[in-house]
């Protein structure tokens, strides 16, 4: 029980050192470049340090939480369950992240097309056109890919090359349209406005169907939760009707065997149903 508490204290420990030394890092960012990391006005440079520390740490909680489940079964199993997990879900996070600024950056160059249509309406110059609209993407785009695009469309450069250089981050892939869309544009005279208004109603019709398949999806989704949580519940069951059920899987050999097996069953089955799931939504 004592390595267990020990354990459990050096587990806590470091969670809040990682939270501390997390907001170290914000501040430091905000000295350098400038501006709050909670405002509108802070710059690209402290944006992307927030970024890259949105979710930060987020996996070390395993360690806690495992800490807690050792002291209450007097064991040290939980923690070496605890510190196999930190991977695990640091990869799962790091994934959910790079869909999420893939999702934002794919609505950007949207909104580059929008803004690209009205410009070209209203009588501006391609050139001119493309470089207001190309600065609505400065939040989603790296910030050299953006130089590249705008010095090449205020100074005669290969636009459509280095559009499509800004298209190779997940989620602008859009972009390739609009590049061909210039290309087509610059060499044989059509109407750019036209094209890119095309472009723009099928990346609309794209993500209108993706959202209606997630939208279907999102029974599956739950239903493969509720499986997953499953043996949380027969847990529970058993603590109310009086039982034991952390003293019996953790300290006798019948106990860890089921353990065992009950958790790679689980894992094996919650991983093939997320793989189903995710690859209707990919579709």
């Amino acid at each position: 029980m004592s390595v267990s508490v020990f354990c459990a204290a050096v587990c806590a420990g470091l969670a809040a050192w990682l939270l501390v030394d997390r907001g170290r890092v914000l501040r430091r960012a905000e000295l350098l470049f400038g501006g709050g990391c909670g405002s509108r006005t802070a710059g690209p440079a402290v944006m992307a340090v927030r970024a890259r520390l949105t979710g930060l740490g987020k996996e070390w909680f395993c360690l806690p939480v495992a800490a807690v489940l050792a002291v209450w079964g007097g064991s040290v199993l939980p923690l070496g369950a605890g510190a196999v997990a930190v991977p695990l879900v640091r990869r799962r996070l790091r994934a959910s992240e790079r869909r999420r600024v893939a999702e934002r950056r794919a609505e950007a160059v949207r909104g580059l097309c929008d803004v690209l249509v009205g410009e070209l309406r209203a009588g501006a110059q391609p050139a001119e056109a493309l470089t207001t609209a190309v600065r609505a993407l400065l939040r989603d785009l790296s910030v050299q890919e953006l130089a590249l695009v705008v010095a090449a469309a205020r100074f005669g450069g290969d636009v459509p090359e280095a559009l499509r250089k800004a298209a190779r981050q997940p989620g602008a892939e859009g972009l390739v349209g609009v590049a061909a869309c210039w290309r087509v544009a610059v060499d044989g005279g059509a109407g750019l406005a036209a094209g890119v208004d095309r472009l723009r109603a099928a990346l609309r019709a794209q993500q209108d169907q993706r959202e209606a398949m997630r939208a279907q999806l999102a029974g599956a989704w739950s239903t493969v939760v509720v499986l997953a949580l499953l043996p949380v519940a027969g847990l529970a069951m058993g603590w109310a009707m009086g039982a034991d059920p952390l003293n019996v899987l953790l300290h006798t050999p019948a106990g860890l065997g089921c353990l065992v097996v009950g958790g790679l069953l689980e894992a094996m089955g919650f991983w093939w149903a997320g793989r189903i799931v995710r690859g209707g939504d990919a579709s």
